[in-house]
């Protein structure tokens, strides 16, 4: 499972900030890196009618891509934006194109091997199997004294239709 943490930066005048955890330090924390950011907004010491856009750089599944993800205007409603982006691959680089901020941009940091996460998913499953099983051997008890042409009926497929292995007429040609 992901260890998650707090995420948070700043930006100030025509600075850009570099997440990028595999950079610092990758022996300490193996596994994946995972960074989600939840929301930009301005700091209150932002001039007043002043426009800042923020700007992320980061990797899509062929190249990197520049674009801005916030537009925020202070003294106004737009001071803040909620978000909701995911980056998987470090490193993104975020900057600010317009205005002197400061913008404050906040998220969460996942760090987690993906293959821990796997070997989780395998286990649950295969205990749901178990589960699955074991309640199924104990309809089979109780069924065994019902006629056979009524367990038929009661195997249905989604459709509500009756799959060939359990059809009583199939089995009998």
């Amino acid at each position: 499972m992901a260890d998650e943490y707090f995420f948070a930066l700043t930006l100030k005048g025509k600075n850009s900030e570099i997440w990028d955890p595999e950079a610092k330090g990758a022996e300490d924390y193996q596994g994946g890196h995972k960074l989600i950011i939840k929301q930009a907004l301005l700091g209150p010491e932002a001039q007043e009618g002043e426009v800042n856009v923020v700007q992320v750089e980061a990797m899509t599944w062929k190249d990197s891509v520049k674009i801005p993800i916030a537009t925020l205007k202070a003294g106004g409603p737009n001071n803040q934006v909620l978000l909701d982006l995911s980056f998987p691959d470090p490193p993104v680089t975020f900057s600010l194109i317009q205005g002197n901020g400061p913008v404050h941009i906040v998220g969460h940091h996942l760090i987690g091997s993906p293959m821990e996460e796997f070997d989780e998913m395998d286990e649950l499953e295969e205990e749901m199997l178990d589960d699955e099983e074991g309640e199924e051997g104990a309809e089979e008890d109780e069924d065994e004294d019902e006629p056979k042409a009524k367990k038929a009926k009661s195997a249905t497929n989604a459709k509500g239709k009756t799959p060939v292995k359990n059809n009583s007429k199939a089995a009998k040609k």
